[in-house]
């Protein structure tokens, strides 16, 4: 996958855009990836406390208590590694603890957007099967946009039902969140007939209403492959018109 577009806030590695597949895969890179990866990045006394951490988070993983020591890390992740490697941090944490689901229900809405976030993007290694989907399905109701894009990701790619995968892909379009990090776009939108014509009713409502239509749009519907040419309504022809 391709790297998130940085934010005003700050630039920061998505846990599941520092491999080398192209975008919309559902590609996962594994913990030790991402540990490689990390440290290669780290100042020594980052590393040092990301090793100390993970040791901690090992040694006494799950849940303990009202909090869990490797909760507290979770919190500290930002100001010892910085903003750009505290994701990855967190979900290494994550990992170490061998978080469960109720352990990451707890994360995630007790934590900080950050701390949300770190969660959904460690679903993939943590949640085999479908039992997480409902903080997936919080994050979709939101309008943060940094909170969405980890919401789409492999997790949600697996396991998503149809109809609200559909949700979640317009979603994004609502929210302004590029399509490419939608993993596994390509599969899940092939023939998807359904979602042609969600695409296509928003695209009318969009320029009834005088408003642009996205050019993500157009790319997703493309993917859908429908019988029916994707024929753009803002008055240019697909694909290679310029929107007005």
């Amino acid at each position: 996958m391709t790297h998130p577009r940085a934010t005003p806030e700050a630039r920061t590695e998505s846990p599941t855009h520092t491999g080398q597949p192209g975008p919309g895969t559902a590609h996962t890179p594994s913990p030790a990836d991402l540990r490689d990866h990390l440290t290669t990045h780290l100042d020594p006394a980052a590393r040092s406390w990301l090793d100390h951490a993970l040791d901690e988070a090992a040694a006494h993983p799950g849940i303990h208590g009202p909090i869990s020591p490797w909760e507290l890390r979770l919190a500290e992740a930002g100001r010892r590694c910085g903003a750009a490697h505290a994701d990855v941090a967190r979900v290494l944490i994550l990992h170490a603890a061998r978080a469960g689901t109720d352990a990451l229900t707890r994360v995630y809405f007790q934590g900080t957007a950050d701390e949300r976030r770190a969660v959904l993007h460690a679903l993939p290694h943590l949640v085999s099967g479908p039992g997480a989907l409902p903080l997936v399905e919080d994050a979709l109701r939101t309008n943060d946009t940094r909170l969405l894009t980890a919401a789409v990701g492999p997790y949600a790619a697996r396991h998503l039902a149809p109809h609200d995968w559909r949700h979640a892909v317009l979603k994004c379009l609502f929210t302004g969140v590029p399509v490419e990090h939608v993993a596994d776009l390509p599969r899940r939108a092939h023939g998807d007939d359904e979602l042609a014509r969600m695409l296509g009713d928003y695209a009318t409502e969009r320029t009834a209403a005088g408003r642009t239509v996205p050019e993500d749009l157009y790319r997703v519907l493309d993917l859908t492959e429908s019988a029916t040419p994707a024929h753009r309504t803002d008055g240019t022809d697909h694909p290679h018109g310029k929107e007005s």
